[in-house]
């Protein structure tokens, strides 16, 4: 996989999913945190609790393959040790 450019100042929403007791709630919809750029919710992610990033994703326009339109927790993960390197 090349990886040639991704664009971190592109736009993109931080979106919570609702939970009990640690788990998304069945049949609900994820909910707007707060809107911004991809790079700066991928730095905001990283020091959740490793036991709740499940609840959270990153919504942008897609770019390549390694940055769809929706970034789960192991997508963004990776994106940061990207975003290192780029």
């Amino acid at each position: 996989m090349t990886v040639t450019h991704i664009n971190f100042d592109a736009p993109a929403e931080l979106r919570k999913w609702p939970s009990l007791r640690g788990q998304r709630v069945k049949d609900a919809a994820s909910y707007l945190v707060v809107s911004g750029t991809l790079g700066q919710y991928i730095q905001a992610f990283l020091p959740k609790h490793v036991g709740g990033r499940h609840l959270y994703e990153i919504h942008t326009a897609p770019q390549t393959d390694v940055v769809t339109e929706v970034l789960s927790a192991e997508h963004v993960a990776e994106l940061a040790r990207l975003q290192e390197y780029l």
